[in-house]
């Protein structure tokens, strides 16, 4: 019998690449996408080395509306299907929703949104015939507090990877599969030097917040195979979740209003 195989999304580097390890590490084939060829076979490599699993490499950039189907079929070809899918490329999109222009925004939502849907739309099925299957949505902190000024649609995403997880937990429920929202806070990872951001945030929030990127995928992983359907890493950000839960969003709202510049960009 093969292995079973895990697919990682935005696979070559932070919690994509640390999904990949830990995948890997419990016996999982993996394949790892991401548009950055290099960074992937390096890592495909040395996961192959360290684990003795088989490992695939997939460049493709999500902003394709083709892509997730292209990744799939590249698969297929090998004669792989895939038993667990990682949800993890993002980004973030600097500037206020007027001065970004559209095509930026229409990218963000199918990287964000769309493409994320499609790979669980596509793959589901299969899992719950197979009576096994793992799907963990990278979301995120943001996704549980209201909106902020500045990366204007990355909160309403991850609100929705949390809503759409939920919702395709409940419609798993004795199929074996397995639906996560995984919601990090602040995490050691690429994600804030990709969009100009590391020096903002570092220096205007406390080392304690912050989380390795090896940590949350472990947390990730687990809550996965415990079927919760959120899961949030780190008794700060759980603190954070839950206080988010009780006060009112008028007042978090004036908090993210007063606050929000210390950590978001909102003028490109």
């Amino acid at each position: 019998m093969p292995r079973r195989l895990a697919l990682i999304t935005g696979a070559s580097a932070g919690i994509g690449a640390a999904f990949a390890r830990i995948y890997a590490s419990h016996g999982y084939d993996v394949a790892l996408t991401a548009r950055r060829k290099e960074k992937l076979t390096s890592l495909a490599d040395d996961i192959a080395l360290r684990s003795g699993v088989q490992t695939y490499t997939v460049a493709a950039d999500l902003v394709d509306p083709a892509a997730p189907e292209a990744i799939l079929a590249e698969l297929a070809a090998h004669g792989r299907h895939v038993d667990a899918l990682v949800n993890n490329a993002g980004y973030g999109l600097p500037g206020v929703f007027a001065e970004t222009s559209w095509p930026e925004q229409r990218d963000f939502i199918q990287v964000m949104l769309t493409a994320p849907s499609e790979l669980a739309h596509r793959l589901t099925p299969s899992m719950a015939e197979r009576r096994f299957g793992r799907v963990v949505n990278v979301a995120s902190l943001a996704g549980l507090m209201p909106g902020a000024a500045g990366h204007t649609l990355y909160a309403a995403t991850k609100s929705y990877l949390v809503r759409f997880s939920q919702s395709l937990h409940l419609e798993m429920q004795n199929t074996g599969v397995h639906v996560t929202a995984l919601c990090p806070g602040f995490t050691y990872s690429e994600f804030h030097d990709v969009n100009g951001t590391r020096d903002l945030v570092t220096q205007s929030t406390p080392a304690w917040l912050w989380l390795g990127a090896d940590e949350v995928a472990a947390n990730g992983y687990e809550a996965a195979e415990a079927n919760r359907p959120v899961c949030v890493p780190g008794a700060p950000n759980k603190a954070i979740a839950a206080l988010a839960k009780l006060v009112p969003d008028e007042w978090l709202l004036a908090i993210l209003a007063s606050q929000g510049g210390r950590f978001r960009r909102t003028r490109a």
